[in-house]
């Protein structure tokens, strides 16, 4: 049984919620890099953590615990954690379906705020631009490209899924996986 894995891909494409529906399912513990990445402030995702601050707290939660899964994309500033993967799971999701899934979470998050006029409409904004330019750009840090190659590069088990079906097939896909060995 595979106790470390890696879950990641493009902002909306399900990682996080894959993630945590494993981990209830298989009693393993749920780290998400977002938690790491970005300081905890009142108004969230708006101040980074130092890298170096960020990979101390991540080291000391996979450290001290057996079985994990971490959600999110550390390409660059996390690859020291690469040899602590025993299973890296790469979820594609495509464009058009999440792009809608991100448009929703905003409005979730950050209701009326987030339309025209609203105080978070701007950030909002920038932020679906942002993950619109996953799949045809290199412009941005955390690309398609750029995963791509990373995860050919990872040197342990891997698998792709494609998350466009109903969430249940890819969470049993990743569970036989994670069984198997």
């Amino acid at each position: 049984m595979k106790k470390r894995v890696h879950v990641f891909g493009a902002s909306g494409s399900g990682t996080t919620t894959i993630a945590k529906m494993l981990c209830d399912r298989l009693g393993y513990r749920h780290f998400d890099t977002d938690d790491f990445f970005w300081e905890t402030t009142l108004r969230p995702f708006t101040v980074i953590r130092p890298i170096e601050q960020r990979k101390e707290l991540l080291q000391s939660e996979l450290e001290s615990n057996d079985k994990w899964i971490l959600s999110g994309s550390l390409c660059g500033w996390g690859d020291i954690f690469i040899p602590y993967f025993e299973l890296v799971i790469f979820v594609y999701l495509p464009k058009e379906i999440r792009m809608e899934r991100l448009k929703e979470r905003e409005y979730e998050r950050y209701g009326d705020s987030i339309l025209p006029n609203g105080e978070l409409h701007e950030k909002s904004q920038e932020f679906i631009n942002w993950a619109s330019k996953y799949d045809d750009s290199s412009e941005i840090g955390r690309n398609s490209q750029r995963h791509q190659q990373w995860f050919l590069d990872i040197p342990c088990p891997k698998l792709k899924i494609e998350n466009s079906g109903a969430l249940i097939e890819s969470v049993n896909d990743i569970s036989n996986q994670l069984l198997q060995g």
